[in-house]
């Protein structure tokens, strides 16, 4: 019993003697718990942008907009004149539904003609779809409810019968990016694709690690000793086995009969400046933390929390700012924005310019520090050898 006692004793000495061990069980659960928590914090979703198209141009539809303004759960950041070009404008400002009003709306409803006030709806995201659209929709009944219990009292109908017999306009709704309304769409890429930064991340951990670990850094250093040709002998390897996660993936695609198509060579583009970004992460970190065990343990934190980080279930506009500040240094929620913005909602290529800057932005930077501080060290290693 007393050698048991010991035996725990020196458990707890090893678990205390790591440094790093000692953060992540302590550090992990507060991170998670604060950032998960900041997440989701509010609740609800609220804010949610809309467009409206006001061809009428009435007080009656300026009444329409005044009452959406007012509700919580969505914000009016455009009114147009037309439905020109708003698909476009509402990918830019991330829309969920394009309310578009009529011309000749209140005309048509003093004279008993039952104007139609079309919903567009972005269903790439079923959440926040679903939230605007019963918004807007409470909107527009009250509006409803509001004119036709006016107009039959009028004529002197009760206001108990009033509310039963008329119905001034119709609503219609068209659901766009409908292909995410089958959550396997939804879900399974965004998945799958988080999993593959983080088997990239894992695999680069080890890479400089390794190195330093088992001593073989100054014959890496006597075969290569260019920084920037090491950095590429360290990262074709995991470019040409991308490819065979990306053929894989595809043929996920075609075994749950997922079409997916159009845009490949955007896609293709795309997928190579993420592969960069996450591989100049995983290096970076590699080349840092001379320990394979501390380098795959501090990407693992970078990488568990990405996917909830990244807006591709709940909005980034719902989160603080300090969470989506560290939600854009993270090529997932870039890389997952582009392929919602080309597979889900069928935009055109110009949308993905910023997103895929960011990658491109991350990927520069963080290859960048990697080639400076490997310069410095393959420089110790070479006075290390002439010694």
């Amino acid at each position: 019993m007393k050698n048991f006692i010991q035996l725990i004793k020196r458990e707890f000495r090893l678990f205390f003697n790591n440094k790093v061990l000692r953060i992540l069980f302590i550090g992990a659960p507060i991170l998670y718990g604060v950032l998960i928590g900041a997440v989701y914090q509010k609740g609800k979703i609220t804010d949610l942008p809309i467009i409206v198209v006001d061809q009428d141009n009435s007080p009656m539809s300026t009444k329409f907009i005044d009452m959406l303004e007012e509700n919580e759960s969505v914000e009016v950041v455009k009114i147009l004149p037309s439905m020109f070009g708003v698909k476009d404008k509402a990918i830019d400002l991330e829309a969920t539904v394009i309310v578009d009003i009529p011309k000749s709306f209140a005309a048509d409803i003093q004279q008993n003609r039952l104007p139609e006030i079309s919903l567009f709806v972005d269903a790439s995201n079923t959440l926040t779809s679903n939230t605007a659209l019963m918004a807007v929709n409470t909107v527009a009944m009250t509006m409803k409810a509001g004119i036709q219990i006016e107009s039959q009292m009028k004529k002197g109908v009760p206001q108990y019968i009033a509310a039963q017999n008329y119905e001034p306009f119709k609503t219609t709704i068209i659901k766009q990016s409908i292909r995410s309304g089958n959550y396997l769409y939804f879900m399974l890429p965004g998945v799958l694709l988080t999993v593959f930064q983080q088997v990239l991340l894992l695999g680069l951990a080890l890479t400089f690690a390794s190195e330093y670990e088992n001593g073989t850094f100054t014959e890496l250093v006597e075969k290569m000793p260019n920084a920037l040709g090491m950095l590429a002998v360290k990262i074709i390897p995991y470019l040409l086995m991308s490819i065979g996660i990306i053929l894989m993936y595809w043929g996920f695609s075609k075994y749950y009969n997922m079409i997916i198509g159009g845009a490949l060579g955007a896609f293709a583009l795309s997928t190579f400046v993420f592969i960069l970004a996450v591989c100049g992460i995983g290096v970076l970190v590699s080349i840092i933390l001379p320990d394979q065990l501390k380098a795959t343990e501090v990407l693992m934190v970078v990488a568990t929390p990405s996917f909830i980080l990244s807006g591709f279930t709940w909005p980034l506009s719902q989160m603080p700012i300090w969470v989506q500040t560290i939600a854009d240094l993270i090529p997932l929620t870039h890389y997952l924005k582009i392929f919602r913005l080309l597979y889900l909602n069928h935009s055109g290529i110009s949308h993905i310019y910023q997103p895929l800057l960011n990658m491109g932005i991350i990927a520069v930077v963080c290859l960048t520090l990697s080639a400076i501080i490997l310069y410095f060290k393959i420089r110790k290693t070479k006075k290390l050898i002439k010694k």
